[in-house]
C-alpha cells in the first residue's frame, strides 16, 4: 500500500471515528450513600474515581425518596414541577399512586418531559432498563428501547447484559442514551442500616458487577464515543423512633388519610378547615415540623396539590410509619438486639446522611477530576449536553462542569 493511500485510509477512519454517536450509559445505585465508596474495597468504583471524576456528593430534591428522586434526575426538576411527590401519593383526577401497585403506570402521573423523550424527539435512540417512569409511553411516546415490567427480581448481571447487547446493535439502530436502575445498597440499607456489615457487602457485590460492565466496553474499545455517569437517588440514616401520624391526629378528633413516607407524611384532611389545628398537634411533638401546603418552606419546592392540605417532615432520628409498619413494629426489638434501621426522605439541605453519588468516565471526563457537591436536577442536562441534545423541557439545571476550568491566560 502507498504512503498516500494509507494516509487517506488513516483520514477516513479518524473521520468515521469522529462521526460515531456519542453514547451516555446513566446508572442509578438506589440507596447508595456519597460516604458509602470509601468504605472497603470497591475496585471498579475505584478505578472510575481515578480515571475519570467523582464530586463530593450528589445533592437529591426533597423528599430525598425513591420515585422523586429518580423523576428529578430524568427531568432536571423538582417534585412541585414534575409531580411525582412521593413513592405514593394522591391525584385528585387520576387516584392514588402507590410504587407497589401501580409503580409502572408513573409516566401517567408525571408532568415534565423525562430525558428518553428528550432524547427520542430530538431523533436520539434511548434505551431504558426500569428507570422511574420509563415503562409506559408519556404523551404517546416512549424510549425505543425498554425493559418491563418492572422486576425486582431481576439482577444486574441481566442488565449489564442488555445493556452491552444494545451497544452491539449496528450504528444506525444503537441507542445514544441508555438509562438502568440498579439495586444498589437501599434495601439492604433499610433492613440493617447504613453502618452494617450487610450494608458494604451489598455494595461489595454491586461493584463485581459493575467490573463485568466496564471490561465489557474496555473489550469492545467504547471509551472514545462512550461516558458513563453512575448517580444514586439519596442516602440512608438511622432512626431511633417512629411516630404514626394518623393516630396523633386521631387522638385530637382529626379526621385525615395520611400516607407515612418515613420522613414525611402527606395529609388529606377529611375537614379541610381543620388544617390549622392539624399543624398545631404535629407541630407538638419534639422533632416533627409541619404546614399547611400554601405554608410550605419555599426552598423545599413541595408545594403540589397532590400532597394534601397538610405535611408534616420528620427530624433525625425520627421516622413517621403507621403503627402496623414494619419498621414501627420491629424497631424497637432491632435496637434492644443491637442491629439498627434506616430510613430517608429527610430534607438533604438539613442532613448529609440523604446525600448520594455521582461519579464519571470516558468521553468528556478527564482523568482524577474532583468535583464539588453537585445537584440532582443537574444531571438530566449534563446528559443532554453529552449527546449534543437539549435538555428536557422543563429543565432547571445546569450541566456539570466535568471539564476543568480553563488556566489563568488560557
Amino acid at each position: 500500500m502507498s504512503r498516500g493511500l494509507a494516509l487517506v485510509l488513516a483520514a477516513l477512519l479518524a473521520a468515521s471515528a469522529a462521526a460515531a454517536r456519542p453514547v451516555v450509559i446513566l446508572l442509578s445505585f438506589d440507596g447508595v450513600r456519597h460516604d458509602y465508596l470509601d468504605r472497603g474495597e470497591l475496585p471498579a468504583f475505584a478505578r472510575i474515581a481515578r480515571d475519570g471524576a467523582r464530586a463530593e456528593a450528589l445533592v437529591p430534591i426533597f423528599p430525598s425518596t425513591t420515585f422523586p428522586s429518580h423523576v428529578a434526575l430524568a427531568t432536571g426538576t423538582y417534585a412541585d414541577v414534575h409531580g411525582i411527590v412521593g413513592n405514593k401519593f394522591l391525584d385528585a383526577k387520576l387516584g392514588a399512586f402507590d410504587y407497589k401497585e401501580n409503580g409502572g403506570a408513573a409516566a401517567r402521573f408525571l408532568d415534565a418531559e423525562p430525558l428518553w423523550i428528550a432524547a427520542e424527539r430530538q431523533g436520539v435512540p434511548a434505551a431504558t432498563f426500569f428507570w422511574v417512569g420509563s415503562e409506559t409511553d408519556w404523551h404517546g411516546r416512549g424510549a425505543r428501547y425498554r425493559r418491563a415490567p418492572f422486576d425486582t427480581k431481576i439482577g444486574e448481571d441481566a442488565k449489564v447484559e442488555q445493556i452491552l447487547a444494545w451497544l452491539d446493535r449496528p450504528e444506525a439502530e444503537r441507542p445514544g442514551l441508555v438509562m438502568c436502575w440498579w439495586h444498589g445498597a437501599d434495601r439492604t440499607g433499610h433492613d440493617h442500616g447504613p453502618d452494617a456489615r450487610a450494608t458494604r457487602d451489598a455494595l461489595r457485590a454491586q461493584d463485581r458487577v459493575l467490573g463485568t460492565l466496564l471490561a465489557g466496553l474496555d473489550e469492545r474499545k467504547s471509551w472514545a464515543d462512550t461516558t458513563l455517569l453512575i448517580v444514586s437517588d439519596h442516602g440512608m440514616a438511622a432512626y431511633t423512633k417512629t411516630v404514626d401520624v394518623r393516630s396523633l391526629l386521631a387522638e385530637a378528633g382529626i379526621r385525615a388519610r395520611v400516607i407515612h413516607a418515613m420522613a414525611t407524611a402527606q395529609i388529606h384532611l377529611t375537614q379541610p378547615e381543620q388544617a390549622a389545628r392539624a399543624v398545631e398537634v404535629l407541630r407538638s411533638v419534639p422533632g416533627l415540623a409541619a404546614w399547611r401546603r400554601e405554608d410550605l418552606p419555599a426552598e423545599l419546592r413541595y408545594g403540589n396539590a397532590r400532597v394534601g392540605e397538610v405535611v408534616a417532615l420528620a427530624e433525625l432520628p425520627l421516622a413517621l410509619l403507621p403503627g402496623s409498619a414494619r419498621g414501627a413494629r420491629f424497631g424497637g426489638l432491632a435496637r434492644l438486639l443491637g442491629r439498627s434501621l434506616g430510613a430517608h426522605g429527610y430534607d438533604p439541605a438539613r442532613h448529609p446522611e440523604m446525600l448520594g453519588i455521582f461519579v464519571a468516565l470516558g468521553r468528556g471526563v478527564p482523568a482524577g477530576l474532583r468535583l464539588p457537591r453537585v445537584r440532582a436536577i443537574d444531571v438530566a442536562p449534563t446528559v443532554a449536553k453529552l449527546i449534543g441534545i437539549e435538555p428536557p423541557a422543563q429543565s432547571e439545571g445546569v450541566p456539570i462542569p466535568l471539564a476543568p476550568p480553563p488556566s489563568a491566560g488560557e
